[in-house]
């Protein structure tokens, strides 16, 4: 969530303002300065109080009402917002927005904004599925106002089915999503992430400790960041990203096979996964049993991912990887760089403290093919991608001014 900006949140007449209370503490949490305004249906439901408390700043109810500083309140409410978010979008504001009517704050805050409008619809499911809901929505997204799908299931009024409000998390995306800069919309982006597992037979495996963290960090930034793309997972225990294609893989040779398959249209592949060298040259049919003496395994080399697409790479396209290294980073690092023909290489030593496998947060240094190195301090996985990010966005640039 992109601190500083300043977010408006018109709030409508139904059982979900208590969850937009949520919302709104999440968004100041996030550093958002945040203006709330209130529709008398949604004072029926929560005092303005409690969005005061929250936000620290007044909470605006009626229309004929001067700004700061004396100006129009409407005006200033939705010029000076970065984005407008209405929630609990009713079918009554819904129905006002798209047939052009402002007879209230709420509804003329959505008639004065400039910035990007969010609705986030919440009614009962015979509500929301009435052709005349469906249409006004219909209409307002081809006008170019945002909407993030209602829930599906149990209703506050009894019924079950889709009409509820969204999960805050979808909400908080799409609101994260309108607020960052689009500089990687219209590219393709592949990514891996995750551990690979090498069966010894059909109970045991061969693994590492990669959580796939970073990888699906990085995943998701790309998809904030207007890029489509597509994610070729290990086994994690992580939820995909929205907008995001997953592909689920199990083995080295799974996923070499599932990012062949997708290279070719990549114009950028960050390699984050923490793939397998090797994997048992035999696997057996049953469970292998204890036998009271040394088992010995012979281990082959799996195919060598990010070796093979550096030499597939064209000069278009862009080429990240990954070293997880326990000594001589910088060392490693050049050497891979350079062998692997990368034009990034994220490395990280695990045995940090907090950026090792499975951790939250991580510390790394980005190895450009120029010479250039960056060193990120300690940070959370998700700012770790966006710092990635922002360097392959800048590469990018660079070669489209050089072209």
């Amino acid at each position: 969530m992109p601190a500083g900006k300043s977010v408006t949140v018109g709030i409508t007449g139904g059982i979900a303002v208590y969850k937009a209370a949520e919302l709104v503490s999440s968004l100041v949490k996030a550093g958002a300065d945040v203006h709330v305004a209130m529709t008398a249906a949604a004072q029926e439901f929560m005092t303005p109080l409690t969005f005061e408390v929250l936000t620290g700043n007044p909470v605006h109810t009626r229309l004929f009402r001067t700004g700061a500083e004396g100006g129009v309140l409407h005006i200033d409410l939705a010029q000076k917002a970065d984005l407008l978010i209405i929630v609990p979008a009713t079918g009554n504001i819904i129905g006002k927005a798209a047939g052009g009517i402002a007879d209230d704050l709420v509804s003329t805050l959505i008639m004065a904004a400039s910035c990007p409008v969010l609705f986030c619809p919440a009614m009962n499911t015979v509500m929301y599925h009435s052709p005349a809901v469906q249409q006004n929505i219909n209409k307002l997204k081809k006008l170019g106002y945002r909407f993030v799908e209602p829930g599906q299931g149990r209703l506050a009024c009894g019924a079950t089915g889709k009409g509820r409000l969204a999960d805050l998390a979808d909400i908080l995306y799409n609101v994260e999503k309108l607020l960052t800069p689009q500089d990687l919309a219209g590219l393709d982006v592949l990514v891996t992430a995750g551990p690979t597992r090498e069966p010894l037979d059909p109970v045991r495996y061969l693994t590492n400790r990669s959580s796939g963290k970073m990888g699906y960090a990085l995943a998701r930034a790309a998809a904030l960041r207007g890029a489509e793309v597509t994610l070729v997972s290990g086994p994690t225990g992580l939820t995909a990203p929205p907008d995001v294609v997953t592909i689920a893989v199990e083995t080295a040779r799974e996923m070499y096979e599932a990012v062949l398959q997708h290279f070719e249209q990549a114009d950028v592949v960050i390699k984050a996964a923490a793939v397998a060298d090797y994997r048992p040259q035999d696997v057996a049919g049953r469970k292998i049993k204890k036998q009271g003496q040394e088992l010995q395994l012979q281990l082959v080399h799996n195919p060598d991912i990010l070796a093979e697409l550096g030499r597939r790479k064209k000069d278009c396209q862009l080429l990240v990887g990954f070293a997880a290294e326990t000594n001589d980073l910088e060392r490693h690092a050049l050497a891979k760089l350079k062998g692997k023909n990368l034009d990034l290489l994220v490395a990280n030593d695990v045995t940090a403290p907090g950026a090792g496998f499975d951790c939250d947060t991580n510390q790394v240094k980005i190895f450009a093919r120029n010479g250039e190195v960056v060193s990120l301090p300690l940070m959370d996985k998700n700012k770790v991608a966006q710092q990635i990010l922002d360097r392959v966005a800048g590469l990018l640039t660079d070669r489209r001014e050089a072209n």
